[in-house]
């Protein structure tokens, strides 16, 4: 059955709190104590793998609990065309999607790894592929490689469901199996996907006074 992605905007903000870890525990106890340390280790962190596994959710968590510290931080991913210069305020750079970065975002990317690692400032970043097969300029691909390296995991979908069913219970929505069969078979699999699904189901539901079921799930999709 065809699935359908949803582009339902930005849900709830991502924290460290909130990213269900699953087989990715290793990865989220190391940004737990790189962003909560007052003296953050200079070496560089990279996460990759395929999408859906949470990359994008740590490096706004990890910019999130920075700012909530005062820290301010660079950030680039592929949809900053024209990328600014390093800023020696920053107390980390963040560098998402690298693998689809052109050689304009490049360039600043390697030039903002320079800057930060004389400057004994931390550098995470993320990408689909590990850094040996990264197709980049050579710089920038070793940089990217040689601090600690992570692979993240799908959540499986025994997963997926639990994370799911807590959220929803945490909301005060009752999911059916039938609705979460729905959710899954009809809409994109990937975890962030889902959330943002619930959390527009839950709004809609509200305005609607009615329970969350098929029905309204294919209302509110004609009614967007």
């Amino acid at each position: 059955m065809k699935q359908i992605a949803l582009d339902i905007g930005l849900a709830r903000g991502a924290t460290l709190a909130n990213f269900c870890a699953g087989p990715n525990e290793a990865a989220l106890a190391h940004l737990r104590l790189w962003a909560g340390s007052p003296t953050r280790s200079p070496v560089p962190t990279y996460l990759w793998g395929a999408g859906g596994s949470g990359k994008t959710h740590l490096l706004e968590a990890v910019a999130q609990a920075l700012c909530e510290q005062g820290a301010a931080c660079g950030w680039l991913d592929p949809s900053l065309h024209e990328p600014p210069e390093f800023d020696e305020s920053w107390a980390v750079v963040l560098m998402d999607d690298v693998e689809r970065y052109s050689a304009v975002q490049q360039h600043a990317a390697f030039n903002w790894f320079v800057n930060a690692q004389t400057l004994q400032r931390g550098v995470l970043a993320a990408g689909a592929a590990p850094p040996a097969d990264l197709r980049l300029r050579e710089d920038l691909r070793t940089r990217l490689g040689w601090g600690h390296v992570f692979h993240l995991q799908v959540l499986s979908e025994p997963e997926r469901r639990a994370v799911l069913r807590q959220a929803a219970d945490e909301r005060g929505i009752f999911l059916g199996d039938e609705v979460m069969d729905f959710m899954l078979t009809r809409f994109s699999r990937d975890l962030g996907s889902l959330m943002r699904l619930l959390d527009q189901l839950d709004g809609y539901a509200l305005q609607t006074k009615r329970a969350v079921t098929i029905p309204l799930i294919r209302s509110m999709l004609e009614n967007r």
